[in-house]
């Protein structure tokens, strides 16, 4: 992550080309610059119009949006519709029917396509056989499953009856799952026995059985079991049932269940500065309107792309720009099952050769991993298919950013750096190719409609070229409506009294340069990015304290070359702090049990043991002391504070 130094001294810019200015979708700064304005004048007028242009209405709204209890925003409450609906079934009367929906590509290379009628079909047994099993609109349903055009099919049959979805990324622990079930009150749990990556075959089933030996899944009624591999699994029987039992002679209709805007769709878990995730729900009209339009305007995308995004169905990239936006934009687009890296460092280039995909949306982490695994490699296959790259999960540094434009786009792709975030629902600050010149590091600026700024401790706008913290001073439609069962929190976390309530609190901090383009300069809370995934350092923290070798914990992040940003856990154990060997081997077991509790994500980079941890005397830990070690910096600030300042010394070694 580039410092603030570093990344505004970026003066290259690339100019997008002529031709690709004039196709655009939003076309020239004139295009941008009259949207804004639209937005700036009539702001209600502008996010009706779009919603009544974009999206398919069961019963038209007639109130665009309800402030009336802020920070707790409603859009198009009164507006009737089905998301499933807006996807699949509108593309079967506009010509799409046979055109191929999703492309998807297995670890082993195995090629499957389904059309947009073949997966309307699809999604209409799995939500018959749902129905079938008594289940109904309001519902949770956990989603634990591998990338597959199952797991878009389970949510799309979830959002076709009304039932709110939560996913879980599959490389989290049976105890993440376990939490997340007791926190939505889930009642259905869809998995698979197996997910495959990287040529292993990795069991999902029996993190599932292990949540329920935890406690606290009572609410769940059935775990219905997609055969991915075969393996051999537990199988409880008057609970467990297997996917092609539950579609089995299901009809290939099913009438959606027409719903208000304002219904959850679905709840998202993700890592806060507290040990506890937050469950950010999202609603049904407002963020599927986002997720078409910024789709359309951001990858200006056309009818004949290929559109394909690397991230997982787990996170919030995967619903938005392949769960949801591609489909309610009639695209093609690959889903993909593995790593970039299987079976060889080409993979992600054969793809984009194979199947002539023409808009490529990646993190910072893979495309950095990709070039120390050969920076050459791309040269080896055919790419002229592209038009269009993207960069998602956290800042680009500018000279993997150079790579990306020169090596995979030919100089002539240009690239989006999106900046959003799951409680966003949608990108929120990004070039628009046909619009921005591009500068190697910066997300460029807001979207139309997006009222986003950087502001002091006190919500007062900063001069161009200070920092601050990052703000959205307007409501938009795709944005989190609470945190669930929890609205408290949500005020808390994002509309906090500090700036007056009326702010969302984006957590970044951010800077933007005399040309109005805005740097993000990471997290202002104990949150961590590690590719590109929200890890809270509480969260890893409470891990570790909870093994019984571990008194004490204190986790920070470090600039890691590979993933952005490194997990350095500072432990103190209950024994005196280990050497050599011992301190090897304690280190391993520590890092496997926050791989078992969280899952192999969080699992730390660096584990330094100490007797004990810097504090002031009055017993504050000195997180910014802890920082510079993780860094390898020396330490210059003042240290007279510490009650035990010998214990530096003690914590530079890293296991």
């Amino acid at each position: 992550m580039g410092s603030i130094e570093t990344s505004l001294q970026e003066n290259r810019v690339f100019e997008p080309a002529e031709d690709f200015v004039k196709q655009a979708r939003v076309s020239g700064i004139a295009g941008y610059e009259a949207l804004r304005a639209e937005a700036e004048a009539d702001f209600e007028g502008f996010w009706g119009r779009l919603a009544k242009e974009n999206l398919s209405w069961k019963t038209p709204f007639t109130k665009v949006l309800d402030e009336s209890n802020a920070p707790f925003y409603k859009w198009f409450e009164d507006g009737v519709m089905n998301v499933s609906y807006n996807c699949l079934d509108v593309n079967l009367q506009n010509g799409n029917a046979d055109k191929v929906a999703i492309i998807f590509e297995a670890d082993g290379g195995e090629v499957t396509k389904v059309t947009y009628r073949e997966l309307h079909a699809r999604v209409c047994q799995f939500a018959n056989g749902l129905k079938s099993l008594g289940y109904a609109k309001g519902e949770r349903a956990l989603i634990y499953l591998p990338m597959s055009i199952e797991a878009v099919v389970a949510m799309q049959a979830c959002a076709r009856l009304g039932i709110i979805h939560s996913v879980v990324f599959g490389g989290f622990s049976a105890k993440s799952v376990q939490e997340r079930i007791a926190d939505a009150g889930a009642s259905v749990v869809i998995t698979a026995d197996e997910q495959v990556r990287g040529g292993k075959n990795i069991p999902l089933k029996p993190a599932i059985d292990e949540a329920f030996a935890i406690g606290g899944c009572e609410s769940v009624r059935n775990v219905i079991i997609y055969q991915r591999t075969g393996g051999n699994i537990p199988f409880v029987e008057g609970r467990d049932l297997w996917l092609k039992d539950v579609i089995a002679n299901q009809p290939t209709e099913c009438e959606p269940e027409w719903l208000s805007a304002e219904h959850p769709l679905f709840i998202l878990f993700t890592s806060g500065s507290t040990g506890k995730p937050k469950g950010v729900q999202h609603s049904t009209g407002g963020y599927l309107l986002w997720a078409k339009l910024s789709l359309l305007w951001t990858f200006d995308l056309k009818p004949n792309d290929v559109f394909w995004c690397t991230a997982d169905v787990g996170w919030v990239t995967g619903h938005t720009y392949i769960a949801y936006g591609p489909l309610a934009c009639g695209a093609t687009e690959v889903v993909f099952e593995g790593v970039p890296t299987y079976p060889d460092a080409g993979r992600f280039w054969k793809m984009i050769q194979d199947h002539k995909v023409s808009i490529f949306y990646t993190a910072p982490t893979a495309i950095r991993s990709l070039i120390k695994a050969g920076g050459d490699l791309p040269t080896k296959y055919d790419l002229s298919s592209l038009r269009l790259l993207g960069s998602v999960g956290e800042p680009i540094n500018p000279e993997a950013w150079v790579w990306y434009y020169n090596v995979v786009g030919g100089a002539r792709c240009p690239i989006v750096d999106t900046w959003w975030q799951t409680e966003t629902g949608g990108h929120m600050i990004t070039p628009l190719p046909g619009v921005h010149g591009l500068k190697p590091g910066s997300c460029t600026q807001p979207l139309p409609g997006i009222a986003a700024a950087i502001v002091d401790e006190t919500g007062t706008d900063v001069a161009k070229g200070n920092g601050g913290f990052l703000v959205i001073k307007k409501p938009w439609p795709s944005m989190i409506r609470t945190i669930w069962n929890d609205p408290e929190r949500f005020k808390k976390s994002y509309y906090p009294a500090d700036f007056g309530g009326k702010y969302y609190l984006a957590g970044d901090g951010a800077n933007v340069d005399l040309d109005g383009y805005f740097w993000i300069m990471g997290r202002i809370d104990d949150v961590l990015n590690v590719s590109g995934h929200r890890m809270g350092t509480m969260e890893i923290e409470s891990a570790l304290v909870a093994n019984p070798l571990v008194a004490e914990a204190a986790v920070v992040g470090r600039p890691d070359d590979l993933t952005g940003e490194a997990i350095c856990a500072f432990v103190v154990l209950k024994q005196a702090a280990p050497q050599g060997a011992e301190a090897q081997a304690i280190a391993k077991e520590l890092r496997d049990w926050v791989g078992r509790e969280i899952g192999p994500i969080a699992k730390p980079k660096d584990i330094r043991f100490g007797d004990n941890l810097p504090k002031t005397r009055s017993g504050k830990i000195m997180r910014r002391l802890l920082r510079s070690i993780a860094k390898g910096e020396e330490i210059t600030q003042d240290t007279s504070t510490l009650e035990n300042p010998a214990i530096l010394d003690q914590l530079k070694t890293s296991r």
